[in-house]
């Protein structure tokens, strides 16, 4: 008999854990918002310059293929507030800020739950950044974004925001140098 209940045992122990590891293993494939490690926190917090600026991957769990070539640093910056975590990095050359010529790009992950559309885009409670005012919906790189003109803190240029699945959205800013890459590097980025 009581090789009968260590059976019974271990027969609802493995029904148990099936049910339990199926919404799981669900979940894991289901891709989440990609955010900061804790080391990446500290280093925009210190307002670390990367010299040179990093590549690619500059951002933890995104992938921005078209970087052009020319920027002399980049910097992580990371900010979380209302219920949203903002995560990116901002490649820049030498240049002064001011100057027509400055290249620059900054690429930015938005995490906040709830967030679906571009509705919900133009309403999130972005520190820097807003799709307030003038955003005006286009295609590019692929994409149904919102674009406008850099202004103010974000500098000169165009600036273009999506959502790429619900509660996630993705913006990037690319200086007036830049814009005519804009299509290649909005198509290129993948989280």
């Amino acid at each position: 008999m009581n090789r009968y209940r260590h059976l019974a045992a271990l027969s609802a122990a493995v029904l148990a854990a099936t049910v339990i590891a199926a919404p799981a293993a669900g979940a894991a494939t289901r891709p989440s918002c990609p955010t900061p490690s804790k080391a990446e926190v500290k280093r925009a917090m210190s307002s670390k310059v990367d010299r040179p600026a990093r590549k690619s991957n500059a951002i933890k769990g995104v992938r921005v293929k078209v970087v052009p070539r020319g920027f002399a640093y980049g910097q992580v910056s990371v900010s979380r507030h209302d219920g949203v975590t903002e995560y990116g990095y901002q490649w820049s050359d030498d240049r002064d800020d001011v100057d027509r010529k400055h290249r620059s790009l900054w690429v930015r992950v938005v995490c906040r739950p709830g967030l679906r559309g571009l509705n919900a885009l133009k309403k999130a409670p972005l520190q820097v950044g807003t799709f307030s005012g003038d955003a005006r919906t286009a295609k590019i790189g692929g994409r149904k974004v919102l674009t406008k003109q850099g202004d103010g803190a974000l500098g000169h240029g165009r600036y273009v925001g999506w959502v790429e699945r619900e509660g996630v959205a993705v913006t990037v800013m690319a200086s007036e140098p830049l814009v005519p890459q804009l299509s290649r590097i909005v198509a290129g980025i993948t989280l």
